[in-house]
């Protein structure tokens, strides 16, 4: 199922950038070549405008000045001395001088269609000079050009000239233009790709997790639920044909494995609560060292039961209060007790701390018990984790920690673990 959904992230991911990116570069192209298209047509009418006054200033128009202007601009000229074509245009060789002619053709008549629709073009002036440009495609030559008519009139005589200048080049460089976005997007684009499938796979990992965790979860909850729950069964199948006297055995089992079993649905359902983020904090200002001596009031006659020594530093200056729920912290004491005395061997020691730093609370319960290795400590806190030494010990089930872990960082505290020094653990709860 992850592997579709990374398939179909990476592809929603990179498609839509890329076609973010398509679209900004196509908008890029338009206004870059719509600038190219201008600024080449802007040249030519200065051209134009140049070879205008040249012409204006000549009273002879000479071919070796006309091949020179063609040469200079790559431009084609076509010369009409009232009408009849200019001898420079038929001195070139035949099929050159047809393809031309088709050309100046081509062009005059755009020209005349387009007097047509903008007739305020031409004047009325005995002695004028006027230049028109515009653009054609030629239907001869498969090329577009622009274009410019020059017209001369002297009294009843009329010089026209069609300059011609070919966008084979301009057209070339956008070409060239576009080829290299293409490639450039083709590149961005498998780039991108990578990009969000390695993303895309980053953010799915926390999800990939979770969910295993949530199977590992149920699993560990059913197995630990199946243990009483076969022993409840089998004491009440036992007490329909047991006496009397050893009903009462059967029953007493049956009450201590429902307890077991209420223990850990509280357990859980006190996690699941901080999984869906209802978890319930009331902050108030606590005297955390009456806390700790409450605990500790509570646990004694527990440890006493297995000759265990436990005893409480407190500082003898008054602390701040510090803001937290008192119920959920001294839960979280009573947690880390009860592991202590568990995993504590008989003469054994356990001592409460507390002490105030920076701003900071510093709750301890350190034991000289069997102590966790360096690999369970990274795991020690997981929900239904328990150390080897400790798996076959009745009554916990690994997830005593996992609620003093949720709790302390409900607070927006921390909870470590570090070895103590004469053997054991040491818990440190930080508020």
């Amino acid at each position: 199922m992850f592997k579709k959904v990374h398939l179909h992230l990476t592809l929603l991911c990179a498609g839509i950038t890329a076609f973010i990116m398509i679209v900004m570069s196509l908008c890029y192209l338009y206004v870059s070549e719509e600038g190219l298209y201008k600024n080449q047509f802007q040249a030519f009418k200065n051209d134009i405008n140049t070879i205008t006054t040249n012409l204006e200033q000549q009273s002879v128009i000479s071919m070796e000045w006309l091949s020179k202007m063609e040469a200079q601009g790559n431009y084609l000229f076509f010369v009409l001395d009232n009408g009849v074509p200019f001898l420079y245009n038929q001195l070139k060789n035949y099929d050159e001088s047809i393809l031309e002619d088709q050309l100046m053709q081509e062009a005059l008549e755009h020209y005349n269609n387009t007097i047509l629709i903008y007739p305020d073009v031409r004047t009325s002036n005995s002695y004028v000079s006027y230049h028109f440009e515009y653009e054609f495609s030629s239907v001869s030559t498969n090329t577009k050009y622009f274009a410019s008519v020059i017209s001369m009139g002297r009294y009843a005589s009329s010089l026209e000239i069609i300059v011609l200048s070919s966008l084979t080049s301009l057209e070339k460089q956008i070409g060239e233009q576009r080829f290299h976005f293409v490639l450039i997007d083709l590149a961005a684009i498998l780039a991108l790709t990578i990009f969000s499938w390695i993303f895309t796979g980053k953010l799915l990992n926390p999800i990939i997790e979770n969910q295993q965790k949530q199977i590992q979860f149920v699993a560990s909850a059913s197995h630990e639920l199946r243990t009483p729950l076969a022993v409840i069964l089998s004491a009440a199948e036992c007490c329909k044909k047991a006496s009397p006297q050893k009903q009462e055995g059967f029953l007493k089992t049956i009450r201590q494995e429902g307890l077991r079993m209420s223990s850990l649905v509280n357990d859980m359902l006190t996690l699941s609560q901080s999984d869906g983020h209802r978890f319930s904090i009331q902050m108030k200002p606590v005297e955390l060292d009456t806390l700790l001596m409450n605990s500790y009031e509570a646990f004694e006659p527990l440890a006493k039961e297995k000759s265990i020594s436990l005893s409480l530093d407190l500082p003898d200056e008054a602390l701040p209060l510090c803001n937290a729920d008192p119920e959920r912290i001294s839960q979280v004491i009573s947690i880390l007790l009860h592991n202590a005395i568990s995993y504590t061997p008989e003469q054994g020691k356990i001592n409460i701390s507390l002490f105030y730093d920076k701003d900071n609370h510093y709750l301890s319960v350190k034991d000289n018990g069997i102590g966790i290795s360096d690999e369970d400590k990274k795991k020690i806190f997981d929900r239904f984790y328990r150390a080897e030494k400790s798996r076959s010990t009745k009554g916990h089930f690994g997830l005593g920690l996992s609620i003093a872990y949720e709790i302390v960082k409900a607070h927006g505290g921390n909870i470590y673990i570090t070895d103590a020094e004469n053997g054991g653990s040491e818990f440190t709860v930080v508020l």
